[in-house]
């Protein structure tokens, strides 16, 4: 780990480990995240991580709310039953008291937990929720996903009542996995920051969860932060490495500006480890073999490497610490 990576503030807007930590017994959910998570976010030196919460179709339509509130709740045990390594930051002012303890900050992967039941949001922000997400790859009640872009459908009448709910709420508002047309329409609508928890650049790999210069533009213009996937897929066709993700943190610095950029990891290798059974594999996902990762980056520990490319770019500093967090923790903070 260099220096610059140990002294910066480094921030993660998307890792699903919360997943992990709901499969096992309510009574462990504390002890496991400490033996098993904390030491990998140490060793990347990671301050603060965004925890999504995101349901598999097994719990579709019906356990779709149980599920979010046991994930909540395992997340409140945790920050319960590990009080001097984390935090979990239910408002904006709590990121600023976390001191040297890890920031857990709670999101929505899409919604189907709510449908058009609008309130329920509201009920969600009151548990800790900071960030949403409209949709995964498919059609919600708010809105389309990306991968519904051939449809050209833009947010539902609820979608667009949420925009407004969830500024006046503070809530943020994330366009990751959101479709190129409903994108636009939240960013026409915006009146505050948008972010892209875990997106690249079109430009250098088309797949529709990418997202094109004018909609890192339009993010930007917001005041927002995109923050960028490590997943191999989104990055390149080829044998993936750091430099490939390197490759569109420059291009996304250059198109939407040094503070408007940030990481959003998507680690998923040990979820997929852990929850696919060998008769489904290989695992291929929106056309993509979901088990190629970026070597080095196939989970927290990793994230010095990023400030090691970054610098090997020769990146100013103080565009490296944006990226590395300050960026995504402003807009958390706002």
């Amino acid at each position: 780990m260099t220096d610059l990576h140990r002294d910066a503030l480094v921030a993660d807007a998307h890792n699903d480990l919360l997943m992990l930590v709901a499969r096992r017994p309510k009574a462990v959910w504390g002890d496991y995240f400490r033996d098993r998570w904390i030491p990998q976010l140490r060793d990347g030196g990671i301050d603060v991580q965004v925890l999504p919460v995101f349901l598999d179709a097994e719990f579709l339509p019906e356990g779709a709310l149980r599920e979010t509130l046991r994930m909540i709740e395992a997340a409140h045990r945790i920050a319960e039953a590990n009080p001097d390594q984390v935090v979990l930051c239910t408002t904006p002012a709590d990121l600023a008291t976390a001191g040297d303890r890890i920031a857990l900050v709670l999101a929505l992967e899409g919604c189907p937990q709510i449908d058009k039941d609008l309130e329920l949001l509201q009920t969600l922000h009151r548990l800790g929720v900071r960030m949403v997400s409209f949709t995964h790859f498919g059609r919600s009640a708010l809105g389309d996903g990306s991968g519904e872009d051939h449809t050209g459908g833009r947010l539902t009448h609820a979608g667009i009542e949420a925009v407004g709910l969830l500024e006046e709420l503070g809530v943020l508002i994330d366009v990751s996995h959101v479709g190129r047309a409903s994108t636009e329409h939240i960013l026409e609508l915006a009146t505050k920051p948008v972010v892209a928890s875990h997106s690249s650049a079109f430009a250098l790999r088309e797949h529709h969860r990418n997202l094109t210069d004018d909609q890192l533009r339009g993010i930007a213009a917001t005041g927002g932060v995109i923050c960028v996937n490590f997943f191999a897929g989104f990055l390149t066709e080829e044998k993936p490495s750091v430099d490939h993700l390197a490759d569109h943190i420059e291009h996304i610095l250059a198109v939407a500006g040094e503070d408007h950029v940030g990481l959003g990891s998507d680690f998923v290798a040990e979820v997929f480890t852990e929850k696919i059974p060998a008769c489904d594999r290989p695992l291929i996902i929106q056309g993509l073999d979901a088990e190629v990762f970026v070597p080095g980056l196939e989970g927290p520990a990793g994230m010095p490497l990023v400030t090691e490319a970054l610098q090997g770019r020769g990146l100013p500093e103080a565009t490296i610490r944006k990226v590395l967090g300050e960026n995504l923790v402003r807009v958390l903070s706002s």
